[in-house]
């Protein structure tokens, strides 16, 4: 049985810091790869980024480029996201969700093509 756990969520001040982690059992993250969505409440999820673990390329949403970084410990099986800089905005439920295909920058924000999720964790960004 595959299993994604993230943890590190939490309430953070604005232009503050937290680090994500997913954590995956049953599931190899070499050479698949492992993307971070968000859901805010009454928005859709949406894409915030993803990395390819045979090479470490990563993707990023324009809204969070410059802050976050996406990075990888396959020996681990799991996958970090630090946050930097948090925004108000940034406020939501962070999923991440593994899949056994490579991710291209036309695809990786496209939910059908993720086969496992985690629960979330919730990080919130006081102003």
């Amino acid at each position: 049985e595959v299993q994604l756990v993230e943890s590190g969520g939490g309430l953070v001040q604005a232009g503050g810091s937290l680090r994500l982690s997913c954590a995956a059992s049953g599931f190899s993250f070499d050479g698949n790869a492992i993307g971070w969505f968000r859901q805010a409440p009454g928005k859709e999820r949406e894409g915030v980024s993803c990395i390819n673990s045979s090479d470490g390329r990563a993707y990023y949403a324009d809204s969070v480029k410059g802050r976050f970084t996406i990075s990888s410990d396959n020996a681990k099986n799991t996958v970090y996201l630090q946050m930097n800089s948090l925004k108000p905005e940034d406020t939501a439920v962070y999923y991440c969700a593994a899949t056994r295909v490579r991710m291209y920058g036309g695809t990786w924000k496209m939910h059908s093509l993720y086969d496992y999720w985690g629960q979330g964790t919730q990080v919130t960004v006081s102003s």
